[in-house]
């Protein structure tokens, strides 16, 4: 087994509870689905959050799907100029077969944009 970080983000259109819950969630899942994960699998993750997010905590979609006993933390993300408005970006520790070139990252909606740089890249931008 390997300790390994995996990336994602998520663009929310609005900033209400249930969007933010629902694209977290969306988020998270793919996340495991992608790079072959369970829950258990999860060692933390952190969430940042733009300033203009401030509807309810990311980390309380992954309590919603599971991570109960999964350290989690929520933070903001810096007020760069010109950056991304209403992101949530993780960064989840997990314990894998996996190795670090076999990591997907996912960036969903908007998010898709960040990261065109990366080699392995789940990126699914809104239609």
């Amino acid at each position: 087994m390997h300790v390994r970080a995996v990336r994602g983000a998520t663009q929310l259109d609005t900033d209400t509870r249930e969007h933010m819950l629902d694209r977290v969630a969306e988020l998270v899942r793919t996340v495991t689905e992608v790079n072959g994960l369970e829950v258990h699998d999860y060692i933390s993750i952190i969430f940042t959050a733009t300033s203009d997010l401030n509807s309810e905590f990311p980390a309380y979609a992954a309590r919603q799907l599971g991570f109960d006993d999964v350290p989690l933390i929520c933070a903001r993300e810096l007020e760069i100029e010109g950056s991304m408005p209403r992101v949530v970006r993780l960064m989840a520790h997990v314990e894998t077969q996996l190795q670090r070139d076999e990591v997907t990252h996912v960036y969903l909606h908007g998010a898709a944009a960040l990261r065109r740089d990366l080699a392995r890249v789940r990126a699914v931008p809104d239609e």
